[in-house]
């Protein structure tokens, strides 16, 4: 069964150059995260902020072309994920005709952010993939079998990467 879902935020990934959007569930505090390239970051990010762009971007003129052939998208949906590699179909009705087209989660969620029409993914999918916080500071669960905690070693890759930041870099009045 599909979950309704929306972009609750885009992330930067200090260690790869890549995003992760997340996706909140809208009836839960249950979220997906989804690694994304930097164009499609930039590309979701836009329409979601709403900023004026002087040409139409690749989404827009996707949107644009269905749109002008007759067809609406009616919603996109996360459907599968193997080997880590997530997958996702867009839903069009063309002429009164169901048509899903397969597509990367991130040009999905592009274009559905465009259409203004639901992002889904499927139960299965978040079954396996989704985050859900435990309480208020999202700590894990002591109570739950399996679940592991982030330990310091694995902690410590992003210590490295805090501890090399210069902060002078970033823009502040310099001190001479």
């Amino acid at each position: 069964m599909p979950v309704e879902m929306v972009v609750e935020s885009i992330r930067m990934n200090l260690l790869a150059p890549t995003r992760v959007v997340f996706l909140k569930e809208v009836k839960r505090e249950r979220y997906l995260p989804i690694i994304i390239g930097v164009s499609e970051a930039d590309a979701i990010s836009i329409k979601l902020q709403n900023a004026d762009v002087p040409r139409p971007l690749t989404h827009d003129l996707l949107a644009s072309m269905i749109q002008t052939l007759g067809g609406r998208v009616t919603h996109i949906i996360v459907n599968d994920l193997v080997d880590e590699t997530f997958f996702a179909r867009i839903v069009l009705d063309v002429d009164g005709r169901h048509v899903e087209v397969d597509s990367r989660p991130s040009d999905a969620i592009a274009l559905a952010v465009r259409a203004n029409v639901p992002i889904l993914v499927d139960e299965a999918v978040l079954e396996r993939s989704a985050i859900e916080p435990d309480d208020a500071r999202g700590a894990p669960s002591e109570d739950r079998p399996g679940e592991e905690r982030i330990g310091e070693e694995q902690l410590a890759a992003f210590r490295d990467v805090i501890n090399q930041l210069n902060l002078d870099d970033l823009g502040g009045p310099r001190k001479s």
